[in-house]
């Protein structure tokens, strides 16, 4: 068995809507069925107890070691505690590989998985060790290393369930919600815009509990010190007991509580010096420690600490009952789990020393052992809901702590006895203020119940019924896809709308080319979708980016498909037939909104197809209203685009709206039947996506076919008398619309200038002469400037090949070299005579041909 390459699916793609490593799987025949193969599986049980059945999704079939690979995959990662279930295994044309696909959820797991799942299978057949339990154990361990906190997971969940895109920013816990202009971040508990003013004050204790006393909320006395022998005088001026901290302290990190003689003030300030260069010492307020969280104003959660401690039993140590609170599996060694290991350590050792124990002591049955004065969770406290005992005024003392510091998202720290009465009346206070506050025990408390606090602050972030998206259109298809993208993002410009565009020649935010070359895979697409002026975006999606990561988004407004043809890289990745070029291209259609709209050509039967897996409604378009499936939509009362007389006419029911064909530039009054496709798709698309027709008129008006608005897209100039068309055709359908629109326009002479892309099928090559040598009085073939794996003269040959018994070509040459091309066929050209040039190296080859015909 060899894995030949993996890829990870970062985005919806052909197999599922989940994240997934897919990886090329070539086994041997003698590993085509692994149950022939003697002792194969008890071997594999062997060193992995828990693999589970060996016929995944129910399979029914002789399974092969990719099948088997496929199952360790994900099961590795189920045990280690990831949450995945999808996997699939496809047999391909080529005998004896497969595509084995496994869904994973962090991308780094996912990939250690596939990779141990194979060194299982090794292990197996080389009767090797393998230690499931340990590679269990690591995968585990890098989860939780890579996996989104609970804090930044609860804001993230309450995201989702509103139906907001996210996006990581980083491997820790920045996080962007929302598209382009709509767009907002957040990092654990703090938003983007939390002031980095009200942040520091906020780590500043000494300047937070001024700034809170001069508001009139109760504050523990106390001041900064600059040594031991100052801490001591602060002790006296304010009364002991008192409390040594760290003056930009968290997490309770070097906190040391109720201190009654100068021998304990010295060991905290000893410890809190490890934490931070200012020591602040402040009055201890008895009670118990509460954290109130303060949303946008509101109090919506608040929870009572208790410091980390074991109970005795008259049998364990205080050591081997720490280990045995430990097994808790809701305590972990990071913020990943609802509570946090208990730490044995010196400040423990310390404090249990001040009541006469040690580790090793055996406390009586029923005896409560505290381990630390303080109790924050991430030194292994507990915490108890107690929101629904808040008292009001308690409430509008907390809010008010947050709103003086400027904090939206505030944890409250108060020292009370009870929650259920005013500060005041039982002198307790707000002794410190956290800008980014841990959710663990709102999340997940110890005892009681619950609380939801990522909903609130995604409240903050977004207001009710704003799931962050923009309008966003997704297109693909054969032919045709540049240009009708590039026309629906010129109707969404007009429109007002700051419009990102991305295609095979770049990437466009509001009018500003971003980015060049061909950029119509995923990753161009996030990057439109993160620009911050972007207001709607339309995004092209080529076949070779939806099988390299997937989509770049999770869905889309409206998807729309303008064809699917067999000229579009057939051969390549297991894509063999037009019919699978349609279920590559459908996974735009299968991510459409529920309220969203696909827009689907009706005349080509794979697109229509289509229509059956989209989630939201359907457009059909088409020049004849009366195709089957458009009569069909159309009495159903659905929206239907379709060509009448010379106009385009968009129709639902009985409602009409016409646009007549001779106002729309791009069609040549209609002459050029590609491009009235085109238009009808960008109708479709702008029609959805809800602007106004009048609107759609103006833009479609305005949208001129010249270098600029569509390069190498049917471009029509004038040269000598002569008309040049210069485009990017580059498959055999491109070849027969191209023939159809230039047999519609007068010429005394036709000429041709193709070369052809190395990495299609011979085929397809040859069959674009064909279909040129029927309509054309001259050809001239050049070589393109990078063969794509072609011999030298290889692609030449092919279409010369095709050019064998040619109808009507009676003038044929070879040259080398595109421009050296085009100027020959420049040459050759008379008044009236016309001259297609099939360009490569577009912008190059477009500002040469503009140079010819300034000069002429």
């Amino acid at each position: 068995m060899q894995i030949t390459r993996i890829r990870a699916l970062r985005g919806p793609n052909l197999w599922t809507r989940s994240t997934a490593f897919e990886a090329i799987v070539h086994c041997e025949d003698s590993e085509l069925r692994y149950t022939a193969m003697p002792g194969f599986e008890d071997k594999l049980r062997a060193r992995f107890p828990t693999i589970g059945t060996l016929q995944p999704h129910g399979a029914n079939q002789h399974l092969s070691l990719a099948h088997v690979l496929e199952v360790a995959a994900l099961s590795l990662q189920a045990q280690a505690g990831c949450p995945v279930s999808f996997s699939r295994t496809h047999e391909t044309v080529e005998h004896g590989t497969f595509q084995v696909v496994v869904e994973y959820t962090e991308e780094a797991v996912g990939r250690l998985a596939m990779e141990q799942a194979e060194a299982l299978i090794l292990a197996a057949l080389n009767d090797t060790p393998f230690d499931s339990d340990k590679v269990i154990a690591q995968l585990r361990e890098l989860d939780e290393d890579d996996r989104i906190g609970p804090s930044t997971g609860a804001i993230l969940d309450a995201a989702v369930a509103r139906g907001i895109p996210y996006r990581r920013l980083t491997t820790g816990s920045l996080v962007q919600l929302g598209w382009g202009s709509k767009a907002r971040r957040f990092q654990a508990a703090e938003l983007d815009s939390t002031s980095a003013v009200a942040e520091s004050i906020a780590q500043d204790k000494d300047l937070t509990k001024r700034l809170l006393h001069a508001a009139g909320v109760p504050v523990p006395m106390g001041r900064p010190v600059t040594d031991v022998e100052d801490a001591w005088v602060v002790a006296q001026e304010v009364g002991l007991p008192v409390v040594v901290k760290p003056q930009d302290g968290n997490q309770g990190k070097g906190v040391v509580v109720n201190i009654t003689t100068r021998e304990g003030l010295e060991a905290a300030y000893k410890v809190a010096s490890e934490f931070g260069d200012e020591i602040l010492v402040e009055r201890f307020l008895p009670g118990h420690d509460f954290r109130m969280l303060v949303v946008g104003g509101q109090l919506v959660a608040a929870a009572r600490r208790e410091p980390p401690q074991v109970l005795g039993d008259g049998t364990h140590t205080i050591r081997e009952l720490v280990e045995i609170v430990n097994q808790d599996p809701r305590r972990g060694s990071g913020h990943g789990t609802a509570l946090t290991k208990i730490r044995l350590d010196d400040i423990a050792i310390a404090r249990i020393a001040s009541e006469g124990l040690s580790p090793e002591s055996v406390p009586a049955q029923g005896q409560r052992v505290v381990l630390r004065n303080n109790a924050n969770l991430s030194t292994g406290g507990s915490a108890t809901d107690v929101t629904d005992d808040v008292h009001p005024e308690i409430a509008a003392r907390a809010i008010e702590a947050a709103q003086t510091i400027g904090l939206h998202i505030c944890g409250v720290d108060v020292v009370c006895e009870t929650m259920l009465k005013p500060l005041e009346e039982q002198s307790g206070g707000i002794v410190e203020v956290n800008a980014a506050p841990g959710l663990r025990m709102h999340l997940a408390p110890s005892f009681g119940r619950p609380r939801n606090v990522g909903v609130p602050m995604v409240d903050e972030l977004y207001a009710p019924g704003d799931n962050g998206r923009i309008p966003l259109v997704a297109v693909t298809g054969t032919n045709g896809k540049t240009t009708t993208t590039r026309v629906i993002a010129h109707l969404f410009t007009s429109h007002g709308w700051r419009t990102a565009m991305t295609n095979t020649d770049g990437v466009w935010v509001n009018g500003r080319q971003i980015d060049s070359g061909d950029c119509s895979g995923p990753k161009s697409a996030r990057n439109a979708l993160a620009h911050p002026e972007t207001d709607a975006a339309v995004l092209e999606c080529a076949r070779g980016g939806i099988l390299r990561e997937g989509l770049g988004f999770d869905r889309c407004q409206v998807a729309v498909v303008t064809n699917v043809g067999e000229g579009d890289h057939l051969g390549l990745n297991f894509i063999t037939t037009k019919e699978d070029v349609g279920v590559l291209k459908r996974v735009i259609v299968q991510n459409v909104a529920t309220d969203g709209y696909g827009v689907l050509n009706a005349a080509d039967p794979l697109v229509a197809a289509m229509a059956s897996v989209c989630p939201g409604k359907v457009i059909f378009f088409a020049a004849d209203r009366h195709h089957p499936i458009m009569a069909t939509h159309r009495a159903q009362g659905s929206r239907v685009v379709y060509v009448d007389g010379d106009s385009i006419v968009a129709a639902e029911g009985s409602w009409r709206e016409t646009i007549a064909l001779r106002d729309i530039p791009i069609t040549r009054n209609g002459t050029i039947t590609f491009q009235v496709e085109n238009v009808m798709a960008s109708i479709g698309a702008a029609w959805a996506a809800g602007l106004p027709w009048q609107t759609i008129r103006r833009g479609l008006a305005g949208f001129l076919n010249d270098t600029g608005n569509a390069p190498a897209r049917f471009n029509v100039m004038d040269y000598k008398g002569a008309t040049i068309i210069a485009d990017y055709g580059h498959n055999p359908d491109a070849m027969r619309a191209l023939v159809q629109a230039v047999e519609a326009m007068p010429a005394k002479r036709r000429s041709v200038v193709i070369s052809g892309a190395g990495d299609r099928r011979d085929q397809d090559i040859i069959e674009q002469t064909q279909i040129l040598g029927k309509v054309f009085d001259d050809v001239i073939l050049y070589q393109d400037a990078a063969q794509r794996g072609r011999k030298d003269g290889e692609v030449l040959a092919l279409l010369k090949q095709g050019l064998e018994g040619a109808i009507r070509t009676t003038y044929t040459t070879e040259i080398h070299g595109e421009f050296i091309a085009i100027d020959h066929a420049l040459s050759r050209l008379e008044a009236g005579d016309l001259s297609l040039v099939l360009v490569d190296q577009v912008e190059e080859a477009l500002e040469h041909l503009r140079k010819h015909v300034a000069g002429q």
